[in-house]
């Protein structure tokens, strides 16, 4: 018995050393290098810090599936609106910028990686606002960031509740635009409020109660031909999950692993 029991440990043991000295497969994106299109001050996923490098969860996520899969990239950092434009024009071969996946971004032409995080949609205000739900929107202005999330949420309530909606291109001018008076608050990403105001970034207030339903982000891509980058994408994700980089990212600029 004793016997079978040692011929099966040293089988277990050499395919464990052979898998471990197997090769690693190829990926399709190795060696390739991508131009990939990003947001602007989207704080803490892609952002500039005192240095005047790009940083943010986004981008250590990018750089660590880059060094998994092998390939490289050069970073456009041009904001929301430009970045899909880039993208559909051929000029990026992909965006990473807290793009929400959805069946209607989907039906227009939008390739996505698997989610690598969920994310709600609130409501911020100034720091000395009276305004403590939705519903005290009524008859007032508020902004969000063209075509996100946010915008989708922010219309959809606005036909319930009764309340205008303006749009801008980037998240330091809807900001600017509750601080400066010219809205009374803004709909964006729970976490980007959350943790800008956290540190201070933010002169504003985040009102509790007013969040949607969560809905994962994703990399994108607008032409079947870029499948490569999504396929590396979610093969690096899985790994650095495994691994644990993918929880020291989020741990790092957020305090907590993402479930």
């Amino acid at each position: 018995m004793k016997k079978v029991l040692a011929l099966v440990l040293i089988a277990a043991l050499s395919v464990g050393m052979l898998a471990a000295c197997a090769p690693k497969e190829k990926s399709e994106a190795e060696g390739k290098k991508y131009t990939i299109a990003t947001d602007k001050g989207f704080s803490p996923f892609e952002f500039e810090d005192e240095d005047g490098n790009i940083v943010g969860i986004d981008m250590e996520i990018l750089q660590a599936i880059a060094e998994d899969q092998g390939f490289t990239y050069d970073l456009h950092y041009i904001g929301w609106d430009a970045a899909i434009a880039e993208c559909q024009a051929g000029q990026a071969d992909g965006m990473i910028a807290g793009a929400s996946i959805t069946e209607e971004r989907k039906e227009n032409g939008w390739i996505f990686s698997e989610g690598y995080y969920d994310a709600t949609q609130g409501m911020a205000v100034k720091a000395d606002s009276d305004i403590a739900s939705i519903q005290d929107l009524k008859g007032k202005t508020v902004v969000v960031k063209n075509g996100t999330m946010s915008d989708q949420y922010a219309t959809e309530l606005s036909e319930k509740i009764g309340f205008t909606v303006t749009r801008v291109s980037t998240s330091p001018d809807m900001y600017q635009q509750v601080t400066g008076g010219q809205a009374v608050a803004c709909f964006d990403d729970t976490p980007i409020l959350k943790y800008s105001i956290k540190t201070g970034e933010l002169d504003m207030k985040y009102v509790d109660g007013t969040e949607n339903a969560p809905a994962a982000y994703g990399m994108a891509v607008f032409n079947k031909d870029k499948q490569d980058l999504i396929d590396a994408f979610n093969a690096g994700l899985a790994n650095i999950k495994t691994n644990g980089k993918y929880d020291e990212i989020i741990a790092k600029y957020l305090g907590e692993a993402e479930e």
